[in-house]
């Protein structure tokens, strides 16, 4: 009779098991998300940045302008956000960008391109000035979707933007729904995070969790 064997049993990582505190237990930090096909296996921990994909805008007077200036063509970029973004003329050619969520993104001039808060656009002057309170609304649509945390990238995913919470998913060939914490306040155990293959320095991770915390994400 041989010796006995026993089965080696690996036990993937718990949901959300590098939380250390979390307040409202996942009803403020925690919103459903997709990860980006070609981010391979994503386990919990592992912290995420952030891209916006397809992204598209249109630009509209909002209410009655003095001006008759135009819009040239709008360029979205991985820093966009969906939602409203507003620009609101601070005289005849100075203008100023906020995003959707009230932020000052950026300042213009017309007949200059500007290029800020992941947009791109020039504001036309007409044959009648712009007046100090002419608006315009910007709406953005696309989707934002997640990915290991990667330095080396310019797409978005060089921003520390959320930390997976769901155990295990495969993200290698298919975009996956899961779940992650994207803001505070919480708590997490830096001993329990996971890293991207492209991080690589002890300074990238401090980058990372600086802009985790910019974000209420705190870790001890």
């Amino acid at each position: 009779m041989g010796n006995p064997t026993n089965p080696v049993f690996i036990e993937n990582r718990r949901e959300g098991g590098f939380v250390v505190w979390d307040p409202s237990d996942g009803m403020l930090t925690r919103e459903a998300i997709v990860l980006a096909s070609g981010g391979g296996v994503c386990i919990a921990g592992l912290v995420l940045g952030a891209l916006f994909t397809g992204g598209a805008a249109t630009a509209a007077a909002l209410g009655t302008n003095v001006g008759n200036g135009t819009f040239g063509a709008i360029t979205v970029g991985n820093a966009a956000k969906a939602g409203v973004y507003t620009v609101e003329f601070d005289d005849a050619t100075h203008f100023i960008v906020n995003d959707p969520t009230g932020i000052e993104v950026g300042h213009g001039v017309t007949g200059t391109a500007f290029s800020a808060g992941g947009l791109g656009f020039t504001i036309t002057a007409g044959g009648t000035a712009f007046a100090a309170a002419d608006s315009f609304t910007i709406t953005v649509t696309g989707a934002l979707k997640y990915g290991p945390f990667d330095p080396t990238a310019t797409n978005g995913l060089q921003n520390a933007a959320a930390i997976l919470w769901s155990g295990y998913r495969d993200a290698t060939s298919a975009d996956r729904r899961a779940v992650a914490n994207v803001r505070g306040p919480m708590k997490v155990q830096i001993a329990e995070l996971l890293w991207g293959g492209n991080v690589t320095t002890d300074a990238q991770k401090t980058a990372a969790l600086a802009q985790l915390k910019a974000l209420g994400i705190l870790s001890v």
